[in-house]
């Protein structure tokens, strides 16, 4: 008899471990809340023209089982563009290129001064093998002593309280691993003088789906499926070693939903669940508030807007990503702010934003990026250790709360499976 399944949200993560799931011969369904499967990367038409409704979502994976895998599921050369990166950052009404380490060149004297002096001062410590990063345990601390304090002002400062509207010292450094630039000071001179543009981010370049914008990749890997759209599942029960739901029994249960809620809807004679689903429930998230755009023409990928006098964070280019994008009228963007932002605020402020932009339509998403605090991970990780005996797991941004993108949530459904299930 194969092994029976249920999978709570059918987001990247839900649909990648159900279509995983289901290549090893189980008996698999997924249930979505929503009547659209995608979660954060779904997308919308909108005036004839494509929406991420929350960001922009791309493919590029530098984890050679998730590249394996995914490219087994798509035709790369004929549902895909290749499209090189080309971000920038929007300072004092001036584009400067991004990261901006690599365009100091760019700022004013005095800026060039005091940050060639701060760089210097960090190179010394290193020379003489101090470890810059040996005892730096949160965020804020992480930037300033790898870029120095003019540069962190200037830039990582408000650019990062702007995103995640938490103080960065409560923010640990162990949660941001691999999303952080590490360069070394001689390659930001280097980079510097000789003008070389970044190829080192995994985003340098990327693949982006030729129609459908991220929308098209969870449909396609949804193909043979079963999922119940309109699904919200309220109570799941264990019962004699067997997890109930709408009245039909499972051997496992995997959760791609939102952990704080888990506490509300398990019911399990075990109080050490219990428990544990009770810590996590006062764990914190951002929403986001998107507004779909008219711009200017440009070969634009991303712009940063790190300055507090506006509440936008970023602009995404997503009508570069993709011609079929567009209508036949203007390029498109989606600009996002952090939190949920009202559409008349989001209009005041698109209009101080470069690129003539004229909203299309909007969007606000209550939960889109999860925060880590200090004992987040180890808050995760006892309520794993307490379902696993009951073959129920958790699986994705949400039930994980780590701040996966898209290759990143494909791997951990790849190691889901390997570990937990029979293959």
């Amino acid at each position: 008899m194969n092994t029976k399944i249920a999978i709570i949200g059918a987001g990247i993560s839900g649909i990648s471990v159900a279509k995983l799931l289901k290549e090893i011969g189980c008996d698999v369904i997924v249930f979505e809340k929503e009547k659209q499967i995608g979660g954060l990367v779904k997308c919308s038409i909108e005036g004839n023209v494509l929406f991420h409704r929350v960001g922009g979502h791309v493919f590029n994976t530098r984890i050679q089982k998730v590249d394996d895998w995914f490219w087994r599921n798509f035709n790369k050369d004929k549902e895909f563009v290749l499209t090189k990166r080309n971000a920038q950052i929007w300072m004092n009404n001036n584009y400067i290129g991004y990261p901006i380490e690599n365009y100091l060149y760019k700022l004013n004297g005095t800026q060039i001064s005091k940050i060639i002096s701060e760089l210097l001062l960090i190179n010394s410590l290193v020379s003489k093998d101090i470890k810059r990063n040996e005892n730096i345990d949160n965020f804020d601390n992480f930037l300033k002593s790898n870029f120095g304090n003019t540069l962190y002002e200037l830039y990582f400062k408000p650019y990062n309280y702007k995103l995640w509207q938490t103080e960065l010292t409560s923010i640990p450094l162990p949660w941001l691993e691999d999303k952080l630039p590490m360069p070394k000071v001689s390659d930001i001179f280097l980079n510097n003088i000789t003008k070389k543009e970044e190829q080192n981010m995994v985003h340098s370049s990327f693949f982006y789906p030729l129609k459908g914008g991220s929308s098209f990749i969870v449909e396609k890997l949804s193909n043979n499926i079963c999922i119940e759209r309109n699904s919200d599942i309220n109570l799941i029960q264990y019962i004699e070693n067997k997890w109930k739901i709408n009245e039909k029994f499972y051997d496992s249960v995997i959760f791609t939903g939102d952990v704080r809620t888990l506490h509300d809807i398990i019911q399990i004679n075990d109080q050490n669940v219990i428990n544990c689903c009770n810590k996590v429930k006062h764990l914190i998230s951002n929403g986001t508030s998107n507004a779909l755009c008219y711009v200017d023409d440009s070969d634009l990928s991303w712009l940063y807007l790190p300055e507090l006098n506006t509440k936008s964070h970023r602009i995404i280019f997503t009508g570069n990503f993709s011609p079929n994008n567009n209508s036949d009228k203007r390029l498109t963007c989606t600009v996002e702010f952090s939190g949920i932002v009202s559409e008349k605020k989001m209009k005041e402020t698109l209009v101080n934003l470069p690129g003539n932009l004229k909203p299309i339509a909007f969007n606000n998403e209550p939960n889109s990026y999860v925060i880590q605090q200090m004992d987040t991970r180890s808050l995760i990780s006892n309520l794993k250790s307490s379902l696993k005996p009951y073959k129920f797991y958790l699986l994705g941004r949400f039930a994980e709360w780590e701040y996966y993108n898209m290759d990143k949530a494909i791997e951990a459904a790849i190691n889901l499976t390997e570990n937990s299930f029979k293959i």
